[in-house]
């Protein structure tokens, strides 16, 4: 499998020759990363699920096929933009 994320889409490309593309704004931590985080992913769960750390993002195979958008709170997502806001500071 290989995943590949655009400005709009998040698209999933499975070994059986389907292609699963989802909209990017689905996936709001997604929607706040750079071309260098979307392409650091690995597979998880043994193929069933795409994880990107640093983006602390974890999307499954199941949930793509099925429609599903991330069901993470706005609270825990405005937390995890201050953190991510305070950690870009610190690198400055």
């Amino acid at each position: 499998m290989r995943v590949e994320v655009t400005s709009n889409f998040l698209h999933a490309y499975l070994a059986d020759g389907r292609t699963i593309s989802a909209p990017l704004s689905w996936y709001p931590r997604l929607a706040h990363g750079t071309p260098e985080e979307w392409a650091n992913y690995e597979l998880s769960g043994g193929g069933y699920g795409i994880h990107w750390s640093d983006l602390d993002e974890d999307i499954s195979i199941q949930n793509l096929l099925e429609g599903r958008k991330s069901r993470e709170s706005q609270r825990s997502f405005d937390r995890w933009l201050i953190r991510r806001k305070q950690a870009k500071e610190k690198q400055a």
